[in-house]
């Protein structure tokens, strides 16, 4: 355990000049210790650089899979959900209706997904040296907006095939990629702490994402949810009004977010609050369980 955390104590009566230092464990805020996250902010680095480059080795199409994945998934919506069955989508192409969900719900998942599972994947590096471990999960939640990055690029080429051009709702959008990556990295370090003991989470989390999937206007628009309890439980599902946003934002599509936006950027903070607070406070065992 590194000491965060001195003070003075009373001077010993044989040698005035001498001082008796008490080391004590962090507590509350002071135990998230930003700043030496910060210090390391090379080796942060140096990890996003790694996981880019071990992810994509030997492929291929290289970093393309982020592009891929969503494209792929886009094509499938469209022709079940929006050809076959006819799902509604706001007056937009579904494939663009659909695709710029993905884009944004792609980088929450990898975020969740990658953070959750990012100290038993770096076991090794773990037991081996001291760093701050919020490292880690951090490295991943970067790694994960260059591929949105990527992904992001080929919407905007699919907005302009379609004759879709941004309106001054884009200047927003950066609020609403912001939230999608503060929730997935919030639930992402409390899912990876409970990793290092209950490997239970790896079986866990591709059912939690998949639930999630459906509970977000991904595949549907939000015109779909009816009835006062459903409108509650949609308005508490914070990537909802994300993607809502997300969409408002790019296409210009539905209402501008209001306050109802305030729900969303209170339960990501907490998320990322209470996530970092979990991770520090178990991680003082994390060397012994992994």
């Amino acid at each position: 355990m590194r000491a965060t955390q001195t003070r003075p104590d009373t001077i010993l009566p044989d040698n005035p000049t001498t001082h008796k230092l008490v080391i004590e464990p962090p507590s509350g805020w002071s135990q998230l210790d930003l700043a030496e996250v910060w210090q390391h902010r090379e080796l942060l680095i140096f990890l996003v650089w790694r996981d880019l480059t071990v992810r994509y080795k030997q492929t291929v199409l290289g970093p393309l899979w982020a592009v891929i994945n969503p494209f792929a998934s886009m094509i499938i919506f469209s022709l079940f959900l929006g050809g076959l069955v006819g799902v509604p989508s706001d007056g937009i192409p579904y494939p663009l209706f659909s695709f710029a969900a993905l884009v944004p719900w792609a980088l929450f998942t990898n975020t969740l997904s990658r953070s959750g599972g990012s100290l038993v994947g770096n076991a090794n590096l773990i037991t081996k040296v001291y760093f701050p471990r919020l490292v880690i999960p951090f490295s991943n939640a970067l790694s994960s907006l260059i591929d949105f990055l990527l992904a992001f690029v080929l919407l905007v080429g699919m907005m302009l095939a379609y004759g879709y051009v941004p309106t001054i709702n884009f200047i927003f959008l950066p609020v609403f990629i912001l939230l999608s990556m503060v929730i997935g990295l919030g639930v992402g370090l409390g899912l990876a702490a409970l990793n290092v003991r209950f490997r239970d989470i790896n079986f866990f989390l591709p059912f939690l994402l998949q639930a999630w999937l459906y509970a977000s206007p991904v595949v549907y628009p939000a015109t779909l949810i009816k009835g006062d309890v459903l409108r509650l439980l949609y308005n508490l599902n914070p990537m909802a009004s994300v993607i809502d946003g997300f969409r408002w934002a790019l296409l210009d599509i539905g209402n501008p977010p209001g306050a109802i936006i305030i729900l969303p950027i209170l339960i990501a903070i907490l998320a990322l609050v209470g996530g970092m607070l979990y991770f520090k406070k178990t991680e003082r065992v994390f060397t012994d369980v992994i």
